[in-house]
């Protein structure tokens, strides 16, 4: 028998390896093979439950060994020095890919390692306490580490999508993540494959430094010179990817004060959302009888209101909310899940899109939406009456624009205060919200859930600034050597993508600057 690629259904309760088996087995009619699942998605469309795979059929026993791609492990302790800023997704891969070509990464992170940083979450939780350098969205690892761990991206055209997810198996990610059509890795788990990147790329005599903030450029002939560090420190270097994430505000500001150009760009602005998910599980899987064999239930809604679209954004089922602000004066909500997703809340971002000509510019140096995103988190922090309460109100009370009576149940843990979220709001978001729930009811029977409850404010889908780079060199225009990367140069939108453009900022820096 040669290798066969079979498009096999089958309902929830016939997904074991055993059972798989046994069927095809009927299907084929002999069991001298053997079979391997190469991708696997979930079907919940019309009231009919079910998996479709695609599955490798070959001769018992004759069943090839996978191949996955793994990182170059090789000495760069007295190679070429490449400075990477920030230790997310896009620095670390960076990072990875510039061993392999023969440099060494030094690395700089602004907060702590993954570990030391727990601590500081727990803070935020517990006590409302925020630490600027290290917390959801600042520490080793980056946003996503302590944000859910979702790998699901649409970004296969900027690069291999197969590279990213093998070499997250090799550092210890499950091998589901190649098979399923939306893998997620999940926040307890996530932590120790970043501890174990960090171990590969300094066992290959690279460095990593934390609680080593970049506050400065030194720039002369319009190259890089040497990076300032924590204000008073020094790094003579000429080659720096720069990959900061979304919420490195103090970032673009520097890049400004540096003289560099910065350009405002669109990015979402809304709310999260919180059901029972058990509720979510009988919308979506229609009451179907085999639902104790099939994973929480997730949603994915869109509508277009206004000439704006209107859109769920990392929606979390059996997740968390929590709150994701990077100063004290602010508050940002964000979810994640464990990998078992075995929470009783589903939670997803409601976000309307904030195009340019939504914000008055008053900024002249492309910082005006990075302030207007500000104010609206100052807002929340404001209503929520401080120490990371954040603002709430019931989704049903939120459309007939009044405040919630009695307690809102939610997971996010600092705490809620009720309040009327169409007043700490913009207007125009506050309407675009409404109109695209009342749509989300029409789409999905039930969205409009009594005790669903909305929690403000989401505001970090994206960076809302965009720091410009040459489209062949990726290089910025006005300084050679600065490799703008990931998220936070607006180049990115999730831990993959954001992997994928590190690894291609790392190739186009080897091609600029190639080793003698």
């Amino acid at each position: 028998m040669s290798s066969r690629t079979l498009e096999w259904i089958c309902s929830p309760d016939r997904l074991s390896p055993e059972s798989l088996h046994q069927d095809l087995e009927s299907e084929l009619g002999h069991a001298d093979f053997s079979f391997r699942v190469l991708r696997q998605t979930l079907d919940a469309r019309h009231g009919n439950v079910r998996y479709r795979l695609q599955i490798q059929i070959v001769e018992a026993g004759l069943l090839p060994s996978l191949e996955r791609e793994q990182p170059q492990h090789r000495s760069v302790q007295s190679c070429p020095e490449v400075a990477v800023v920030g230790a997310g997704p896009a620095g670390y891969f960076a990072a990875l890919r510039l061993i392999e070509l023969g440099f060494k990464p030094i690395v700089l992170e602004r907060g702590t390692d993954v570990r030391t940083r727990r601590r500081d979450l727990v803070e935020i939780t517990r006590n409302g306490r925020i630490n600027p350098e290290s917390n959801y969205c600042f520490g080793e690892g980056g946003a996503g580490t302590y944000s859910d761990g979702k790998l699901y991206t649409r970004s296969s055209k900027r690069g291999s999508v197969n590279r990213i997810l093998d070499w997250l198996i090799y550092f210890g990610a499950a091998e589901s993540i190649a098979v399923d059509s939306r893998p997620h890795i999940g926040t307890n788990k996530l932590p120790g494959i970043i501890a174990d990147i960090r171990a590969f790329i300094l066992d290959c005599g690279a460095e990593v430094r934390f609680d080593t903030r970049v506050t400065n450029l030194k720039i002369e002939g319009g190259k890089i010179k040497a990076l300032e560090l924590n204000f008073t420190d020094s790094l003579s270097i000429s080659k720096v990817v720069l990959a900061t994430g979304h919420s490195a505000s103090d970032v673009f500001r520097m890049l400004v004060q540096s003289g560099l150009r910065v350009e405002a760009k669109p990015f979402a602005l809304g709310l999260r959302v919180e059901h029972p998910q058990s509720y979510i599980d009988q919308l979506q899987y229609h009451g179907c009888e085999l639902q104790y064999a099939l994973p929480p239930a997730s949603y994915q809604l869109v509508s277009q209101v206004k000439g704006r679209g209107v859109y769920s954004f990392c929606m979390c089922p059996g997740g968390i909310i929590a709150p994701c602000s990077t100063q004290q004066d602010l508050v940002v909500t964000n979810g994640w899940s464990p990998s078992k997703r075995n929470n009783p809340f589903a939670n997803s971002g409601m976000v309307t899109e904030i195009q340019l000509d939504d914000v008055a510019q008053t900024d002249p140096d492309g910082l005006h939406t990075l302030a207007f995103q500000t104010q609206v988190e100052r807002q929340a922090a404001k209503a929520g009456g401080g120490n990371q309460v954040a603002p709430a109100q019931r989704l049903h009370d939120f459309i007939d624009r009044k405040t919630s009576q009695g307690e809102l149940i939610t997971s996010y843990r600092p705490g809620v205060q009720s309040v009327n979220l169409n007043e700490v709001l913009p207007r125009f978001v506050a309407e675009r919200l409404r109109l695209g729930f009342l749509d989300f009811q029409w789409k999905m029977k039930g969205f409009l859930h009594p005790d669903a409850v909305l929690v403000g404010v989401e505001s970090r889908t994206s960076s809302p600034v965009r720091i410009p780079r040459d489209p062949v060199s990726l290089q910025h225009p006005e300084v050679l050597g600065l490799f703008p990367c990931g998220e936070g140069g607006g180049y990115a939108g999730g831990i993959v993508s954001a992997a994928i453009d590190g690894i291609r900022c790392a190739e186009a820096l080897a091609h600029a600057y190639p080793l003698k």
